[in-house]
């Protein structure tokens, strides 16, 4: 059976499963502490980073960027990258905004500095990066909100990579109650259909010892 290693809250990650799951891809999950840097998962990737995917050949794919490219490459049925080139172009484009822009100015400075830096003991939260991304997020929602207003998904007529690299992100920081759904309804309903989806059940699921979501996290009429 495929491996997926993973943390719960970690964007790259929840990407990779809801893309495993959109394109109905069996596979195992297996929490990955990375801070520990066990050293059987540094055999497999010695960046101690997550997502790994580890297939039952013992094929390994790392990075998740290149995980779901592998899986669409692999297993083509339910594309996930479009089917033209203009499509797939403005796709890739979409995954560097969520996974990079988005990630650098939002997700970093909100999940990274209040969960993560204290699970690899590198301090208390910065200030001054808190700041910065609870201002960054609200133009990043009317952006989300304009796409979803303008198009039937993110990236165009179908679901793509890109939705689920945004919900991916936005589920993160909707757990750990960051994200202020009264700056855009329009990006509200758009998260509303995806977090509907069969394959955001278990992303809906997750539970961190230690800290409970808020109560709108799982609920589908939030």
């Amino acid at each position: 059976m495929r491996i997926l290693y993973h943390l719960p809250l970690s964007p790259f990650s929840r990407k990779v499963r809801l893309a495993l799951m959109e394109k109905r891809i069996p596979f195992d999950l297996r929490l990955e502490r990375v801070w520990e840097r066990r050293e059987e998962f540094l055999t497999v990737n010695p960046a101690a980073t997550v997502p790994v995917l580890q297939e039952s050949n013992g094929l390994v794919v790392v990075d998740s960027y290149a995980i779901c490219e592998y899986l669409d490459e692999a297993y083509p049925d339910n594309p996930l990258f479009g089917r033209t080139l203009a499509e797939r172009a403005e796709v890739r484009r979409l995954v560097a905004w969520f996974d990079q822009k988005f990630n650098a100015e939002v997700t970093r400075n909100l999940l990274y500095e209040k969960q993560m830096k204290r699970l690899l003991g590198r301090g208390n939260p910065d200030a001054t990066a808190l700041r910065a991304g609870y201002t960054n997020i609200k133009p990043h929602l009317e952006y989300i909100g304009w796409l979803a207003e303008t198009r039937a998904w993110l990236a165009g007529g179908a679901l793509s990579i890109a939705d689920l690299a945004a919900a991916a992100h936005i589920s993160s920081l909707d757990y750990i109650g960051d994200i202020d759904w009264t700056q855009s309804e329009a990006a509200k309903d758009w998260y509303a259909r995806v977090k509907s989806r069969p394959s955001f059940r278990p992303i809906l699921a997750d539970r961190i010892s230690g800290l409970a979501p808020p109560a709108h996290y799982a609920d589908l009429d939030f």
